[in-house]
């Protein structure tokens, strides 16, 4: 039975990375080894990383001034780098959700951290408008999609300083004005790559500017200056966000992307809104995230949750059960997803629906 993956993260990948990946596994650019094994400092490696770094750049079309590192640790420890590296007196944060919130917390270990507005309040069903950033903040720090309550920012805010970024859930999925940021990271496992390899773009120029001192490994200048290969950098992840950004470009590049997340997120949007058993769980419509869709059945069918996940299991519809923190369901329609998965859920809500 053909699967329908809509799990949150590790996610679903192309047919085209993970074939591909298998094959370097197998037998990595016919040097007779594996990609698990081959060397960094092998030449067959290291075009693997400049292609990836030069795909980004030309993908997400970012300008000079900035730099690409593929590094480990996952977009957790951006928490503690963002501000490690930039925070110099003072940052503002928007709190949209657990990640935002676990982002507050570390910047918090480095300096003034002006939480401008929060959602929390509200269960995150919603992205807070009209807050003010200072212009005196180093920088303003927000989570573009927050991945457990389906909220997203689609448009790059307009405040008065420069701008961080975590979009480890939504990258390339539409334009960045990179002149607005200091930095962007992302995580793989959700867009690019499996688990193991953080993306982050980093304008130079923000570089060096406290006057802390900064642990080699949590420099970026480090890697900067040793193009991500100041240790091991994680092979196999980078090797595979190569295949994934190839198959991006095959396809158009962004505004395809993009075209596709719509018209996905606008589907099962469309059979939510327009049921009597399923509601969407964030408030505005206009907060609703392309890629995370969270919603739950209305209360008098509530005790049908269960059943409807094994529903969708015997058609091999699997990841649909929301972050257990929220409960519910939450359907990820990353790039990778083909918009006839969707279509494959959506029969199921409707069938379920007129079951019961």
């Amino acid at each position: 039975m053909k699967k329908h993956n809509f799990y949150a993260g590790p996610s679903i990948l192309s047919e085209y990375t993970i074939q591909n990946t298998a094959d370097a596994i197998l037998n990595f650019a016919d040097t007779g080894l594996s990609v698990l094994e081959v060397s960094h400092r092998s030449k067959e490696f290291q075009a693997v990383i400049d292609e990836a770094t030069a795909l980004v750049k030309e993908i997400l079309e970012i300008p000079a001034g900035f730099e690409v590192l593929w590094l480990g640790g996952g977009a957790s420890l951006q928490f503690a780098m963002i501000p490690y590296n930039l925070l110099v007196k003072k940052a503002a944060y928007l709190d949209t959700g657990t990640w935002a919130s676990n982002a507050i917390k570390e910047a918090r270990l480095f300096g003034e951290v002006d939480v401008v507005a929060s959602s929390k309040e509200a269960g995150y069903t919603y992205i807070p408008k009209d807050f003010v950033v200072p212009a005196d903040a180093d920088y303003f720090h927000y989570t573009t999609n927050n991945t457990i309550y389906g909220t997203e920012i689609r448009t790059d805010p307009n405040v008065p300083c420069r701008m961080v970024a975590d979009m480890s859930s939504d990258i390339f999925s539409r334009r960045i004005d990179f002149s607005n940021y200091d930095a962007i990271y992302a995580g793989a496992q959700k867009n690019l790559a499996p688990a193991g390899v953080t993306l982050v773009i980093v304008r130079t120029d923000a570089l060096g500017k406290t006057d802390r001192p900064i642990p080699t490994m949590l420099d970026y200048r480090t890697h900067v200056k040793k193009g991500s290969m100041f240790n091991t950098p994680p092979v196999l992840p980078i090797f595979s966000a190569l295949q994934t950004l190839r198959y991006y470009k095959q396809l158009g590049g962004i505004d395809e992307l993009e075209r596709r997340d719509v018209e996905k997120a606008k589907m099962l949007y469309g059979a939510i809104d327009d049921s009597k058993m399923f509601t969407g769980t964030v408030t505005d419509p206009a907060d609703r995230s392309i890629m995370n869709v969270c919603f739950v059945m209305t209360p008098e069918y509530k005790e049908l949750e269960p059943a409807f996940v094994d529903f969708c299991l015997a058609r091999g519809i699997v990841g649909i059960k929301g972050h257990r923190s929220v409960g519910g369901f939450r359907a990820s329609l990353y790039n990778a997803l083909p918009i006839e998965s969707v279509k494959v859920l959506v029969d199921a809500m409707h069938d379920f629906e007129a079951t019961h």
